[in-house]
């Protein structure tokens, strides 16, 4: 099935929307985006957009540090998503890509003195790290400073400090990389948020060890919270911890809820799912597809009934 963008300020076929080879955020990174998830509930023949308008308000804070000027209000880029997705007509878990970039055809490192624009497209997209438990490694590439690259925005240039720690992850043979923070103390996966579970308690890295402030990871603190009880502690983790903890998983729009069996070839707990774990998985999946009646204010439906 052909999907479609939003580009220059109209629909068209997705083939069609191209940027010219000049364009400052291809050659500078100077751009914001965001990841976005459509659920498909197939019962209920409906795909539920995943926290919307929270995406477009983080990415509305990205473009203010790079001082991208944003041709669409929040409640705007919602009411394009939801027109883009329906005019796709997908019946299958999607991926939608808003971004705000530098548009000028021009070169020349710097902010200031710029065009920008917005454009935002649809795929089909499955799992993205596609394992029941994942295996992983903490990589010898860390987290950059707030005062280097601010690593609480999706700049779009950032990402090669991701895709470094991905790749050499994958080459050694692992699923997914962790990444030191750099004072040595654990951030992030290469993409997504990372959990303990350690006496009955979450732990996750806290925003001051140069981590995204997901979505997901608010969204499954939350959870945690109101329908386990379970508290969440935010403070700087020791890489030894990883070791020692008696579950572990990573969060993220792409990657969901996705435990985590090993670090560096050690069995986290018993090397199985967890049952914290498990539990908040479940949980997560009943709400991103619209199967829990107390969460639907997070779902925006796409296909009018």
């Amino acid at each position: 099935m052909p999907s479609y963008a939003y580009f220059q300020k109209k629909i068209m076929p997705l083939e069609e929307a191209k940027i010219g080879i000049m364009t400052h955020s291809f050659h500078y990174g100077t751009a914001i985006f965001e990841g976005i998830r459509g659920n498909w509930n197939d019962e209920q023949q409906q795909t539920y957009i995943f926290r919307l308008k929270e995406h477009f308000k983080r990415l509305v804070n990205g473009c203010k540090v790079l001082m991208i000027d944003l041709p669409h209000s929040v409640d705007e880029m919602c009411e394009l998503t939801v027109e883009l997705v329906s005019k796709c007509g997908f019946k299958e878990d999607i991926y939608i890509r808003p971004v705000a970039y530098t548009s000028s055809q021009a070169l020349g490192v710097r902010l200031h003195n710029l065009e920008h624009d917005f454009f935002m497209f649809v795929i089909p997209w499955g799992p993205y790290l596609d394992v029941d438990k994942a295996r992983c490694c903490v990589s010898s590439w860390h987290r950059p400073e707030d005062n280097v690259i601010p690593p609480q925005i999706k700049a779009a240039g950032i990402y090669i400090n991701n895709a470094l720690a991905k790749t050499e992850a994958q080459s050694g043979g692992y699923d997914e990389a962790i990444m030191l923070a750099p004072d040595g103390h654990i951030s992030e996966g290469s993409g997504e948020n990372i959990f303990l579970v350690t006496d009955g308690q979450l732990v996750t890295p806290a925003v001051t060890n140069n981590i995204l402030m997901g979505i997901t990871r608010n969204t499954v603190i939350e959870l945690a919270e109101k329908e386990l009880g379970i508290e969440t502690i935010h403070r700087s983790i020791d890489r030894c911890e990883l070791y020692t903890a008696d579950e572990c998983f990573l969060t993220g729009t792409a990657a969901h809820v996705t435990p985590v069996s090993e670090i560096d070839d050690r069995k986290i707990g018993t090397g199985e799912v967890g049952k914290v774990t498990a539990r908040l998985r479940d949980l997560y999946v009943k709400v991103i597809r619209g199967d829990h009646p107390e969460y639907m204010h997070w779902c925006t439906p796409v296909y009018n009934k």
